[in-house]
């Protein structure tokens, strides 16, 4: 299905989900007062410190941070995307989803891609157990029928046209099969006598499905099984198919482990199949390509330690450099990256067939760290011994480090390239980059606070009348109905007031009803986080019309302030470059009504 999800149909979603049900059946809750508290699902504890409050319809912990609405839990515990928590959760509550600028006499190009995947998958497996040939190969490979179960596996016969006679008996049924990536189109070649159509993309391979977070088949892997080229196959591009975001394996991962401690990513199918036969729940591998930032995104989701399992040879350790490059964007405190290395002539599959799960997962305790892989590796590009060399080494990791997030990590790795070219860090720092930029910042001026510093000194003993109006309506957001003008608010210079107006505006014209409504609202903002803080914080007010009322005081204290300042504006400018009719009759205004209508100071102006 295409098209954007109305904003009205994920407020209704959130009003119909009962929080307290959907986190209860993954979590124990137990009812204290008006909320339900457990120990929390994303780290260890034996206090609980996980508190879901029905009402606002919102999840925090006090231990980890972790918060957020029904659709958040769903993606932070399940691992789901926004679009498959959304679909997840409309079928729990029986609403269908549905989409923006979708016009109704032509399907969207996703629509029942899922099934005919599945459907084709269901005729593989079919195959597997009716060819000897393919249960030989499995059964030669070391694989249990269990673990063919498991993972789907299956076989696509030695024909041109098996899934077209199965699943394509309609012209719009063969547009779904070719969409889905399962056919080709044949082109129509000068003297070919061939007739035009369709014929099967995976012929007389074993198949592997992949699989989305929902355990739906979104594309397939083929290996031949004698001789042939190419060895393996994947599904093209598709609609739900994408080879740089998707992991093949993570389902099952996810399947054997809801809390992951790490993930081995491997290169090939029958890698990740194996280990997993083996104990080893935690292998994934990529799809015929580089591991791409968005794989490691998704992984460090799932957890905070990710191993690089490669083979030994000249082409191994390529493939482990480029992986390196690649994760240097995602490096940063709190996260561990290693290389495994296997000896010359073994590959995941066949080393854990011969020595077994204990000894494999000996060799992951062996890993290099990626900072020791990334000094080694460069260290062997120079001579070391050599002022060049040593000049040299600088110059190559300093592109390296730049992709790498400004923090604590950054810094200490900075550190040991230090070490090992001799130099002081700042004089390494300083030759590096001449330009004066430190950590790609430029350092602030001698005697000056940064701009967050001056911030806090600036407002720091004065009451955050800004904040408080935030946290009402975060709790709230009913009551901002109750504000009838936001325009003396705009001439104030204080953090917050644009995200304070525009909450005020935007509820007035689309009121919601809960605080987990409000969130999701504000998903894709970056404000999102400084709302879900503030939601996490207790409210002492506990009624809506005792809210309106604090609420009023704030917004009048404010913009009896926004009123000074405007008039402070308007006079400083009347005395150096004169009004407009409109600006002098405005600031008359004011005066009037700072001074009483009996003065006659505004007549001057």
């Amino acid at each position: 299905m295409s098209g954007r999800i109305p904003q009205y149909f994920i407020d209704e979603l959130i009003a119909r989900a009962d929080i307290v049900e959907l986190i209860g059946t993954r979590v124990p809750l137990k009812k204290q007062g008006k909320e339900f508290k457990a120990c929390c699902p994303f780290h260890g504890e034996k206090t609980p410190s996980f508190t879901v409050v029905p009402d606002k319809q919102f999840y925090h912990c006090f231990g980890c941070g972790a918060h957020g609405t029904a659709l958040g839990f769903l993606m932070e515990h399940d691992h789901l995307s926004f679009i498959e928590a959304v679909e997840d959760l409309a079928e729990r509550v029986g609403l269908e989803v549905p989409r923006e600028d979708r016009q109704l006499t032509r399907p969207a190009p996703a629509d029942g891609l899922f099934a005919i995947l599945d459907q084709a998958a269901g005729l593989y497996r079919q195959q597997l157990n009716a060819s000897q040939q393919a249960k030989d190969y499995f059964r030669a490979r070391g694989l249990t029928s269990d673990t063919a179960a498991t993972f789907g596996l299956g076989f696509a016969p030695d024909a041109w046209d098996f899934l077209l006679q199965a699943l394509g008996d309609s012209q719009s049924a063969r547009m779904k099969l070719l969409q889905a990536g399962l056919i080709i189109e044949r082109q129509d070649k000068p003297g070919s006598t061939m007739p035009p159509g369709y014929y099967d993309r995976f012929r007389e391979r074993v198949m592997f499905p992949i699989r989305d977070a929902r355990g739906r088949t979104i594309g397939f892997g083929g290996r031949v099984l004698d001789k042939g080229e190419p060895k393996y196959m994947n599904s093209p591009e598709t609609e739900l198919f994408h080879k740089g975001r998707e992991l093949y394996g993570l389902y099952e991962a996810r399947q054997a482990s809801r809390t992951l401690p790490r993930l081995l990513i491997v290169e090939g199918y029958m890698d990740v199949v194996r280990l997993h036969q083996a104990g080893i729940t935690y292998a994934v591998a990529t799809l015929g390509t580089a591991t791409t930032a968005e794989h490691l995104t998704r992984v460090f989701r799932l957890c905070s330690e990710l191993v690089f399992c490669f083979d030994g040879d000249r082409a191994g350790r390529a493939a482990a450099w480029r992986a390196l490059e690649n994760s240097l964007s995602q490096v940063r405190e709190g996260r561990q990256i290693r290389f495994l290395f296997l000896p010359d002539g073994q590959d995941p599959d066949s080393l854990v067939g011969a020595e077994g799960r204990e000894a494999f997962e000996q060799r992951l305790q062996q890993a290099v760290p990626l900072s020791e892989y990334f000094i080694n590796h460069l260290s062997d590009q120079v001579d070391l011994q050599t002022l060049d060399g040593r000049a040299r080494l600088g110059e190559l990791a300093r592109p390296l480090l730049e992709r790498i997030p400004v923090g604590l990590y950054r810094e200490l790795l900075a550190d040991e390239v230090a070490k090992v070219v001799r130099l002081d860090r700042a004089r390494l720092t300083a030759a590096l980059n001449p330009g004066g930029q430190v950590d790609g910042a430029q350092a602030d001026a001698p005697g000056r606070l940064p701009a967050m510093a001056q911030e806090r000194q600036r407002v720091g003993n004065r009451p955050n009348l800004v904040r408080q109006a935030i946290h009402l309506l975060v709790h709230y957001p009913q009551i901002a109905d109750s504000i009838a003008d936001t325009t003396a608010l705009a001439c104030l210079d204080r953090a917050g007031i644009p995200l304070l107006v525009e909450l005020i505006e935007t509820l007035r014209a689309q009121p919601c009803a809960t605080t987990g409504a409000l969130l999701e609202r504000w998903r894709s903002r970056p404000d999102v986080r400084s709302l879900a803080k503030l939601a996490a914080l207790e409210c002492l007010i506990q009624d809506a019309a005792g809210a309106a009322h604090e609420l009023r005081g704030a917004i009048e204290q404010l913009s009896e302030e926004g009123v000074v300042r405007r008039r402070e504006q308007l006079l400083s400018k009347h005395g150096s470059q004169g009004l407009t009719e409109a600006e002098r009759a405005e600031l008359q205004g004011l005066l009037r009504g700072r001074l009483g209508g009996g003065d006659d100071a505004s007549a001057r102006i």
